[in-house]
């Protein structure tokens, strides 16, 4: 029996995305976020996540892409970066895919010589492809061409919630 990977599918403009569902912590759809002064383009502001303050990246913008206004699609992928809660706006959430090793092929040369060094790999599921994602990458990454690094979350996050409750809110 083949190993697989599982993965939680998500869009940012016409791409698909994935990460593992073990980097997830929850999927919540976007409240009413608070901005900080002086924050990179990127960071949307901050959130109050059942009492818990947690920093907001759009990943339109992280990705360098176009960033329309929020619509009822739109959902945060909280996910714990460096031992705190992060939050990751992203187009629309799927259900978790499960994707066999075999369909899993690494990250081109040109996508890792080009700065893409957070793209793990490419996954084929049901005819279509899905970038696969290392969040610590794509959170630790600097700005390009500013040396700004990705903005840390106000309060701890440890304790791994039940991934099984995590869905996208349909």
């Amino acid at each position: 029996m083949s190993r697989e990977t599982h993965i939680v599918g998500f869009r940012v403009g016409r791409e698909s995305y994935g990460i593992e569902i073990t980097a997830l912590h929850e999927i919540v759809r976007v409240p009413e976020i608070t901005a900080v002064p002086d924050a990179p383009d990127y960071l949307e502001g901050v959130i109050n996540l059942r009492g818990k303050i947690v920093s907001v990246v759009d990943l339109r913008k992280r990705f360098g892409k176009p960033a329309p206004a929020f619509d009822r699609r739109n959902r945060i992928l909280v996910v714990e970066h460096r031992g705190r809660l992060v939050g990751m706006i992203v187009d629309s959430a799927s259900e978790v895919l499960k994707i066999p090793e075999t369909e899993i092929e690494g990250a081109p040369a040109m996508m890792q010589e080009g700065g893409l060094d957070c793209v793990t790999g490419l996954g084929k599921y049901n005819g279509r492809l899905i970038i696969l994602l290392d969040i610590n990458k794509v959170l630790a990454a600097r700005e390009a061409g500013k040396g700004e690094a990705a903005p840390e979350a106000g309060a701890s996050g440890n304790g791994k919630a039940a991934t099984q409750g995590a869905s996208a809110g349909k």
